[in-house]
């Protein structure tokens, strides 16, 4: 093979070797790109399917607020004495008190009204009807207000301060829900059962810190160490039931 054939083939194989070179620089542009659109997805995909920055826990938060709870109780210029059905409106309002307050009970006679007289006679039954629920009489606090705009129809107002577990208005329908593509929930969502458990809750101090343990039974505990060595049973036996005779029938 002649000089000139040998540099004819060495150039008849350089176009190879160029698109090699080609083929392995592309690919080393493209590599990057494909690794961050791979960010991207999942970047995107744990955005959807994640956790929603907007719970319903917090959108729909439960406050705690002193609110002042109030009973206006009517009486009659000519009553001299509490019926039973405001009796026993007045215990349960002042059980209330003893449940969520440790303030003041404040029972506010009408002043300046033609019941004036009437609430001021009542008054001392009021506060016996309150003490006897087991509210203390140094808690009890008599005081008057000025009724005349009011007619004959001002009532006796008993009141006292107490925290209360609240959550703002419900109803708030901003958005579409048919044209909702996110795996995100609605304004809405979880505002009706916050706000039935901020009603029903019996100490809002529940809410923020557990209360603390009662105490432990030594006896009942000393007993069932003392049964399980022996290998016994340390279960409490069930109660028995007397049963009711068959019947008899004719």
């Amino acid at each position: 093979m002649t000089h000139s054939d040998r540099k004819a083939q060495n150039h008849r194989g350089k176009p190879g070797t160029l698109r090699k070179k080609t083929a392995i620089l592309a690919l080393a542009t493209i590599a990057p790109l494909m690794v961050l659109q791979g960010c991207a997805n999942v970047s995107k995909r744990h955005f959807v399917v994640g956790s929603t920055p907007d719970h319903y826990e917090k959108r729909h938060a439960i406050e705690l607020s002193e609110r002042e709870q109030t009973l206006d109780m009517p009486i009659a210029s000519s009553s001299y004495g509490i019926s039973a059905p405001n009796a026993s409106a007045i215990e349960g309002f002042a059980r209330a008190y003893k449940r969520s307050a440790n303030g003041t009970f404040t029972i506010m006679l009408p002043q300046g009204s033609p019941n004036e007289q009437a609430a001021a006679n009542v008054s001392p039954q009021i506060v016996d009807i309150v003490s006897n629920v087991g509210v203390p009489r140094h808690r009890i606090s008599t005081v008057s207000y000025y009724a005349g705009e009011h007619g004959t129809a001002a009532p006796i107002r008993l009141s006292f301060g107490a925290v209360r577990a609240e959550v703002g208005e419900c109803g708030k329908w901003d958005t579409d829900l048919g044209n909702h593509t996110e795996n995100r929930n609605y304004s809405n969502f979880g505002c009706a059962s916050q706000k039935n458990l901020a009603a029903i809750i019996a100490n809002p101090a529940d809410l923020i810190a557990p209360r603390g343990q009662s105490p432990l039974d030594a006896a009942r505990r000393a007993d069932v160490i003392d049964k399980y060595r022996k290998g016994e049973e340390t279960l409490t036996p069930p109660r028995e039931f007397t049963t009711m005779p068959e019947p008899v029938w004719d």
